[in-house]
């Protein structure tokens, strides 16, 4: 391991996936590798107009993924690359969106098709054959905003009983992060984002949603767009058949409420500050995003890989 007076580096750590996985979420070089594969030969216009020269691809890269991972501060940053804070903004904010162009944008634009979906359908999904995607929402704390009451009262969530930002996850069955809103404040309804996000557009007829009891959402479905949540106990209790259907539902939606829990183990998200609420949609996008490139979420689909 490196003193603290040595420059940390991509190339000192290559050879130590658990170094990988610690500082960046990867699984190990090969992958860290690949990912710079795809942002490679990309014209690099830095955030704050002036080119980082003695820091390489690699290197930036990595410095990137750290304060994800780790949400590091720029100064601790600077001390182990040896540069200035600047630098580090500059790197970060530049990177963030080669990130989101290079990878979200490109893999993520599109929901998978359900014929694509059967392709690796794990067995708790064999009811919901023709399954597209299993939505849920999920809240980032955030700061008390001062520019209006307005915006105040709308970013205090009641769940959670202090100022959020709110956004909707899409996951197809085989645990792969497929869909993600745009942020909305923390009061907003499940049912709101889910018509304002743009999700719905993607939907063809024949497709099946899986989503918790709170997605009353139905009314607002395409034509020919079905929706399975849980049932409501409307009744002394549940029939046989309505604890069944509860089971086979939260066993498959249980995949949705992991992929969010990896998303939340990048400390970036632990809490998203003001000086970063311009760019908390780019952040939230790639670190989704960036889970994909993990070992698959669902152990049935790695041992088909």
């Amino acid at each position: 391991m490196s003193s603290i007076s040595e420059c940390l580096s991509y190339e000192l750590i290559s050879s130590n996936d658990e170094l990988i996985k610690l500082y960046t979420g990867l699984p190990n070089s090969k992958i860290f590798d690949l990912l710079m594969v795809i942002c490679e030969n990309i014209e690099i216009n830095y955030y704050l107009k002036w080119k980082v020269e003695n820091i390489s691809m690699h290197d930036q890269l990595l410095i990137t993924l750290m304060k994800l991972r780790l949400n590091l501060p720029h100064v601790d940053l600077g001390q182990r690359f040896k540069c200035s804070q600047a630098t580090i903004t500059n790197i970060f904010m530049t990177w963030i969106h080669i990130l989101y162009e290079n990878i979200f944008l490109v893999f993520m634009s599109k929901i998978p098709s359900k014929n694509k979906n059967k392709l690796c359908l794990p067995n708790s999904f064999s009811t919901f054959t023709n399954c597209r995607i299993i939505l849920d929402c999920t809240e980032i704390k955030t700061d008390t905003t001062r520019v209006s009451m307005v915006t105040q009262k709308a970013t205090f969530s009641s769940y959670k009983h202090y100022h959020t930002l709110k956004t909707l996850i899409g996951v197809a069955p085989n645990g792969v992060v497929t869909f993600v809103s745009d942020f909305f404040p923390g009061s907003t309804s499940d049912k709101t984002i889910t018509l304002k996000s743009g999700v719905l557009s993607q939907l063809e007829p024949g497709d099946l949603i899986l989503a918790d009891k709170g997605f009353l959402i139905r009314d607002i479905l395409p034509p020919n767009v079905y929706l399975n949540i849980p049932p409501f106990l409307d009744t002394p209790q549940f029939t046989p058949e309505q604890v069944l259907l509860t089971e086979t539902i939260a066993k498959a939606r249980i995949h949705v409420e992991r992929a969010i829990q990896r998303i939340k183990c990048y400390r970036i998200l632990d809490h998203i500050p003001t000086s970063l609420l311009s760019q908390a949609d780019y952040v939230f996008k790639v670190v989704a995003s960036l889970t994909n490139f993990q070992y698959p979420l669902i152990k049935e689909i790695q041992n088909k890989m």
